[in-house]
């Protein structure tokens, strides 16, 4: 194990950011690098649980306690051994994952956790550098595996195939390949050369990319590549094997409130996308921008932050952002017990660059500027009660906002496209309906990620990509030996 008093010795001690005025002007990841001595002490306060909770806290089952012990060693090759043994991107998860491992990990039931996220980063950082060399692939099968969509399921599920043999084909209706990792997430929380050298491993290890391929009708037009290419339903299922069904769950939630028709007011995703496509150089400019302008983001979450991140780095004017929830404590409260995952105060990069956050209120409505554009908000506080949030009367704010981003999370799958056309069940939420192979109710078509069990964590996405491999390996080759993180795991039926 790693150093035995080493959780007595070392306090945590996480990356530094690089200074706010410096970081705020270029789209560059945040994090300073790492000493490596410092990742030498935090390795070493990992105590090497009997039972090592970390393992449940993470959807991957990572070997949690083996790398940190290995890293602590200056074992560096064979803990990326160990880390790549269950995660095929833990370059995305060091940098996107919230790490319900440390919500888990036994030390910080009485102290604060291991630094699990950051040797995971450093680890594949270093791995990165040694070159992601191509790995081995078993003997051709003859079987062909398609693949609709280009996320972290459909990734980890298209490497993971296409290293048992069977010959795979990633379908993209967008410009580039990553799926919302691309689109979605900013470049200084994921500089996307990240993303492109792993695909550069998966391509010489024999894995196909089509992008600008929309399969069936695409119902959000603005996912889709201008110069898209449509190919039938009909045309997947006659040329593959299998189907791998990786959309995501890509409907937005909306907010149903007077004045929402209003110019001015945009979808979290149609906006991040545009900035994402400028920073690639796809675009000059963004078609939405924030530069001069007041914003008002609804939602607190992480792409809430995002578009807070995006919008200081385009010259905005002012920005709230606005949560329905209350705000969260500083620890764990005492009906939020370890091992669960802690609902606490984070504070991300972009909430240190600028904005207010404002907990505990609720649009009423748009105001229009009379000219059919947005001008601002109404909002009233709310109060959470068991039976839902309740107005605080006499409470009503009004903000200025001629820009209002509405980042309320997704609603599931689009069904009139791949989904509905192919004919796959859907459960009461309207997401994809699997068994335990992670097989539809279409014989031959799987389903994985985002779409199957609703917008989730990215760790999800990839443990989900890489048990429905599994299933398909099965479903081709009547047996597999490629592990299933999540069996036993099973979907409900109906």
């Amino acid at each position: 194990m790693a150093d035995p008093r080493g959780f007595l010795k070392n306090g945590r001690t996480g990356p530094t950011r690089r200074p706010i005025n410096e970081r705020i002007y270029d789209w560059n990841e945040v994090y300073n690098p790492f000493p490596a001595a410092e990742l030498h002490n935090q390795s070493a306060r990992c105590m090497n649980c009997g039972i090592p909770f970390c393992h449940e806290g993470c959807p991957l089952g990572n070997l949690i306690p083996e790398w940190n012990d290995l890293v602590w060693r200056e074992k560096m090759p064979t803990a990326a051994d160990r880390l790549h043994a269950t995660n095929n991107f833990p370059e995305f998860t060091g940098r996107l994952c919230p790490a319900p491992c440390e919500g888990s990990c036994v030390l910080g039931i009485g102290d604060d956790p291991v630094l699990i996220k950051q040797v995971e980063y450093e680890i594949a950082e270093w791995a990165a550098g040694q070159g992601l060399s191509p790995q081995p692939v078993a003997p051709t099968t003859g079987k062909r595996v398609a693949i609709v969509g280009s996320g972290p399921a459909g990734l980890a599920a298209a490497q993971q195939l296409t290293r048992a043999g069977h010959s795979v084909t990633v379908f993209e209706r967008g410009e580039l390949l990553g799926g919302l990792m691309r689109f979605g997430v900013p470049e200084f929380k994921l500089e996307k050369r990240v993303i492109d050298r792993r695909l550069e491993q998966m391509r010489a290890e024999g894995t196909n990319f089509r992008t600008g391929i929309s399969v069936g009708a695409s119902a959000l037009s603005n996912a889709v590549a201008p110069d898209a290419e449509e190919l039938s339903v009909e045309q997947l299922r006659s040329e593959f094997d299998a189907v791998v069904l990786a959309v995501g769950a890509t409907r937005p939630r909306d907010l149903d409130v007077a004045g929402r028709e209003l110019s001015g007011i945009h979808f979290a995703m149609d906006y991040l996308k545009g900035s994402n496509l400028v920073c690639e150089g796809l675009l000059h400019e963004p078609s939405i921008s924030a530069a001069g302008r007041d914003v008002v983001i609804i939602g607190g979450g992480d792409t809430g932050a995002d578009c807070l991140g995006t919008a200081i780095r385009q010259g905005a004017r002012s920005i709230e952002q606005l949560e329905i929830l209350p705000e969260p404590p500083e620890r764990r409260a005492s009906g939020n017990p370890w091992p669960t995952w802690p609902v606490i105060m984070r504070t991300s990069s972009a909430h240190e660059e600028g904005g207010e956050r404002i907990y505990s209120v609720s649009t009423r409505s748009f105001i229009d500027n009379g000219a059919g554009a947005v001008a601002g908000l109404v909002v009233e506080e709310v109060t959470l009660t068991p039976a839902g949030f309740t107005p605080v009367p006499g409470s009503e704010r009004t903000f200025a906002a001629d820009l209002v981003l509405l980042a309320l999370g997704f609603v599931g799958p689009e069904t009139n496209g791949v989904v509905g056309e192919i004919g796959c069940s859907l459960n009461e939420r309207g997401n994809l309906i699997v068994d335990d192979q992670f097989m539809t109710s279409v014989p031959g078509v799987f389903a994985c990620g985002d779409g199957v069990r609703g917008q989730s964590l990215i760790v999800w996405a990839i443990a989900e990509g890489r048990s429905c491999a599994a299933g398909v390996d099965a479903f081709l080759s009547g047996s597999t030996d490629l592990p299933s993180p999540l069996a036993p795991y099973t979907y409900a039926i109906g």
